[in-house]
C-alpha cells in the first residue's frame, strides 16, 4: 500500500514540470487507447503557445509529490471545471490522481461550487466513473487533424 501523496498548490515555477508530466502521461500510457499518431498530436499540445497557458496561469492547480518529485497535477479552469489531470507513467496507480481529486473537490466545495464538469479522455474516464462522476455525453473532437473520443462528465459535490 502506498502513502498518501503530498499535495501543494501549483505555482508558476512548476509550469515547465507539469508540461513535461503532461507529455510523459500521454506518451507512457497512451498506447492502451490511442494510435502513435494520436499520441504525438496530443502530446505536442504541451508546447504550443496558448493551449495550456490560460488554465495553468488563471486556473486553480494542485501538484502531487512523491519523494520530493512532482509526479502528477490537476487544474480547475474555470473554477467549476476539471481542465487537466495528468500523472507520470511511473507513478500511476499510486494514489496521485485520487489525492488530487480529493483536494480539488474539497477546495471547490469550500468555494461554494456544488457541481464540477469535465471532458474526460479514455485515461481518466474509468477513474472518474469510480469516483462518482456521471456521463453527460460522449463526443469526438479533433487534435492535429485526428479524431479523439472523449466524455463530457459532471459530479455533484
Amino acid at each position: 500500500m502506498f502513502l498518501t501523496p503530498e499535495i501543494k498548490p501549483l505555482q508558476v515555477v512548476d509550469h515547465l514540470k507539469v508540461r513535461q508530466i503532461y507529455v510523459d502521461a500521454i506518451e507512457s500510457q497512451g498506447a492502451a487507447f490511442y494510435t502513435k499518431e494520436q499520441i504525438k498530436a496530443w502530446a505536442s499540445l504541451a508546447w504550443l503557445p496558448g493551449i495550456l497557458d490560460r488554465p495553468l496561469i488563471e486556473g486553480k492547480g494542485l501538484i502531487s509529490f512523491e519523494k520530493q518529485s512532482i509526479e502528477a497535477f490537476a487544474v480547475r479552469y474555470p473554477c467549476d471545471r476539471l481542465a487537466l489531470l495528468y500523472c507520470r507513467g511511473r507513478s500511476t496507480r499510486r494514489g496521485h490522481a485520487t489525492a488530487l481529486l480529493d483536494s480539488l473537490e474539497k477546495d471547490a466545495l469550500e468555494e461554494g461550487i456544488t457541481i464540477l464538469k469535465t471532458e474526460a479522455s479514455c485515461f481518466s474516464y474509468p477513474l472518474l466513473l469510480r469516483r462518482g462522476w456521471t456521463l453527460i455525453a460522449s463526443e469526438t473532437i479533433e487534435i492535429g487533424g485526428l479524431a479523439f473520443d472523449r466524455y463530457r462528465m459532471k459530479k455533484y459535490l
